[in-house]
């Protein structure tokens, strides 16, 4: 039995080695990927200010709770870790709790997480966020409209662009989840 016991700690030991050698070399492989694509930030100073100030514009008079809410959910859809990273930190730092943070994905199932009006953005960021598949449908736009007014709707809309953008330049430039660059 000692034997047994030996070699399975050694099994495990390996195991744990190999895994945390994988998880290096994959980081290592991931920056090594992202310094092999262009800084946009760099590259194109005046689209990045203006993308910069359309995200700021989108947000003006919407709670920020919201905000992050919309900017999370947009991201899940499109894979984009660097923006999941950036904006549940943002959340929690303004108040979110892990509970809706980890339940964002899954609102419909959850709705008792979420109020009526962040329910409604939330289907309209996935409609806009997944367009190509089916546009975004009238009662999912109703929905939202009848909780915001016509300003607010215009600043959710404009808000799910912008985040749909931001994930798109991340993606396309290789961001790594974990190196906000924006402090």
């Amino acid at each position: 039995m000692t034997t047994t016991n030996t070699i399975d700690t050694q099994r495990s030991q390996s195991l744990a080695e190999s895994t945390t050698a994988e998880s290096l070399a994959e980081s290592i492989n991931q920056a090594e990927a992202a310094r092999t694509r262009l800084d946009f930030a760099k590259s194109a100073p005046k689209v990045f200010r203006a993308i910069v100030g359309f995200d700021a514009a989108a947000r003006d008079g919407l709670d920020p709770a919201l905000v992050e809410l919309i900017q999370i959910r947009a991201s899940h859809l499109n894979h984009c870790a660097y923006c999941l990273h950036m904006h549940t930190n943002d959340a929690r730092k303004a108040g979110e709790s892990e509970d809706r943070l980890h339940l964002v994905a899954v609102w419909r199932e959850a709705r008792h997480f979420f109020t009526e009006k962040e329910q409604a953005a939330l289907a309209l960021t996935e409609a806009v966020t997944l367009v190509a598949d089916g546009g975004v449908p009238d009662e999912v736009y109703a929905r939202a409209a009848a909780h915001f007014d016509d300003q607010e709707l215009a600043h959710v809309l404009a808000l799910i662009l912008t985040i749909n953008t931001w994930n798109r330049v991340a993606l396309a430039t290789g961001k790594i989840a974990g190196t906000d660059e924006r402090r």
